[in-house]
């Protein structure tokens, strides 16, 4: 009796035998490959954060689900893993900022602020159009990443992409 899915078999059906990098890996992990080969799974990063936005992603490796919430890199996932999986924490948490799908309300033509209302640096803003309605400019400088304008999102047209990915 099996306790879930034959991983390596899966894996190798999706075209290889490493787990694929998640959209939203946990803040300082990593190269993805040495932390999956670094984590036991133990859950004790899901249990410490206090946002609860670390779920049990692919294989049951840790991953970040910013529709629950934003992180607000308090470091407690990487504090209570006892693998050296962590970067330390005065590295950058990521290398990954916002992106704006085509279903964003303002894009659409509706007027709709909710995510620069919901970030804090204040890397979102919209410029006023003459006979539009404003659309959201991120300031790549700014973003940190956060994800707290993903859980404001009334479209779900926002994603935290690595730079690698945009």
């Amino acid at each position: 009796m099996t306790s879930g899915p034959d991983l390596s078999r899966r894996r190798w059906l999706k075209g290889g035998l490493t787990p694929a990098r998640p959209e939203n890996p946990l803040p300082w992990s990593r190269d993805w490959l040495n932390f999956t080969d670094g984590c036991s799974r133990c859950g004790d990063c899901l249990r410490a954060c206090p946002e609860r936005i670390i779920i049990a992603g692919d294989g049951g490796f840790p991953v970040v689900d910013f529709s629950r919430g934003e992180c607000t890199f308090c470091g407690r996932c990487a504090e209570v893993c006892q693998e050296d999986i962590f970067a330390p924490r005065s590295a950058s948490p990521w290398r990954q900022q916002a992106r704006f799908g085509a279903a964003c309300l303002a894009i659409q033509g509706v007027h709709c602020r909710s995510c620069e209302d919901s970030c804090e640096p204040q890397a979102i803003r919209f410029r006023p159009q003459l006979g539009a309605v404003a659309r959201p400019e991120l300031d790549a400088e700014r973003c940190t990443g956060c994800g707290a304008c993903v859980a404001g999102c009334p479209a779900a047209a926002i994603k935290i992409l690595s730079q690698e990915q945009a």
